[in-house]
């Protein structure tokens, strides 16, 4: 068998195709790989179906899967078909083995998407000596892809959260399938609009957002704003994991202005206050008991708000947490310490959707799990240009989407060479 013939079928090229040459440049550590249609051949109108005529053609060249160590790229000349029908004109066909406008073939980008999960772009990039913007190219159109075939018609409960891009106030906003636990949709920004942006997305992929009965959010005020705007039917609920947060951090910066008063007692402290007394060792808790039993500090105090705030959120139900919660917050808002009033007020101020947890039973933890994944993934990557391509990873981590369908069914088919 001629290497030629021997080629085309291990790239599952079929007639009008073939393989016509086949050079190796040991030098420039390449083999190429030229592919050419039969004369007289005609191909399906890229518009309406009608077998067509070549009208004239144009070269175009596609890195392919490695031969041994030796990169590997095909060359075409891509025919430009005149359809018989007049409203079609003259069209450029699109070749078995690759993706429109792409200059990879099928399988390479097979290869690219799995690698994706697992492995920083940037060394995909050394691996594969190939760009890294023409990497990411590849994981928009194909997330671009897969998310044009997304059915949100039963999405009903739904989280959001916002995750850092870069240092300083760079952000994304996330939005979750909080039932199928799947990333929905992401966007640059943390303020109202990122929901307005959601709902029309959810929109555009057969979602409803009057049917929004769910929705899992921090206290932040431009998510309330925009949750209530746009999902009018929606119960809130302020995660409980944000809300102990909130009194954590209450508590950190009563301790910090403390230390600078009493060093000696409170030095090195830190984590003795936020640490759960059941994570404490031996050591650790004896001096965290000396603190309390000695001293009437202001940190004493704010720590105890915290284990008793935490405590609510063992109730067995609503009205057990309520009355948990009315005895905390009758307590705080008698507190001689300013901030922990405040946060007592702030409480007040987010009541029923503190509670709501103990209806919907939703919760930050499936997020907060997702939002680690996306942070380790850009820490691996040493950071992401841009936002959007964190978007673009966020998806890939988390949006469960489905690329095999994406693939024609002639990548299946083609062996690596």
């Amino acid at each position: 068998m001629q290497p030629e013939a021997l080629f085309g079928l291990a790239l599952g090229i079929t007639p009008p195709w073939e393989v016509t040459s086949v050079v190796f440049t040991k030098e420039a550590n390449r083999i190429d790989l030229t592919i050419d249609f039969q004369r007289g051949a005609t191909f399906p109108c890229p518009v309406c179906g009608a077998s067509s005529p070549v009208h004239d053609t144009t070269e175009k060249e596609w890195r392919h899967l490695n031969f041994f160590q030796y990169e590997a790229y095909l060359h075409a000349r891509v025919p430009r078909v005149k359809c018989p029908n007049n409203d079609c004109g003259v069209k450029l066909i699109q070749v078995p083995w690759a993706r429109a406008n792409s200059g990879f073939t099928l399988l390479f980008e097979a290869l690219v998407m799995t690698l994706a999960r697992d492995l920083p772009v940037n060394v995909m990039a050394r691996l594969l000596t190939v760009t890294d913007n023409r990497l990411w190219r590849v994981l928009d159109a194909y997330v671009a892809k897969a998310r044009d075939n997304e059915d949100h018609s039963a999405v009903s409960r739904i989280g959001m959260d916002e995750t850092s891009a870069k240092k300083g106030h760079n952000y994304v906003t996330l939005f979750y399938d909080l039932d199928q636990r799947k990333l929905l949709f992401g966007t640059p920004g943390k303020d109202h609009e990122t929901v307005t942006e959601f709902a029309a997305d959810l929109i555009k992929h057969g979602g409803d957002p009057e049917q929004i009965t769910d929705v899992a959010i921090d206290m932040s005020k431009a998510f309330i704003k925009g949750a209530k705007g746009k999902f009018p039917h929606a119960v809130l609920t302020f995660d409980h994991f944000h809300v102990i947060q909130l009194m954590t951090k209450t508590l950190s910066k009563i301790r910090a202005e403390e230390s600078r008063l009493f060093p000696e007692i409170l030095n090195k402290s830190r984590y003795l206050f936020l640490k759960n007394p059941e994570n404490l060792t031996s050591e650790e808790e004896q001096r965290l008991n000396a603190i309390i039993a000695g001293q009437n500090l202001k940190s004493t105090e704010a720590y105890l708000h915290k284990l008793n705030l935490q405590n609510v959120y063992f109730a067995e139900n609503r009205q057990e947490a309520e009355a948990l919660l009315t005895q905390w917050h009758d307590q705080a808002s008698a507190s001689r310490v300013p901030l922990i009033r405040k946060m007592a007020a702030t409480v007040k101020a987010h009541w029923s959707g503190i509670l709501g947890h103990f209806d919907s039973n939703l919760n930050s933890g499936f997020l907060e799990g997702v939002n680690s994944l996306i942070q380790a993934a850009k820490a691996r990557a040493r950071g992401y240009r841009n936002t959007k391509n964190l978007i673009t990873m966020a998806y890939l981590i988390a949006g469960k989407l489905k690329f095999d369908a994406l693939f024609d069914q002639k990548v299946h088919t083609v062996q690596p060479t």
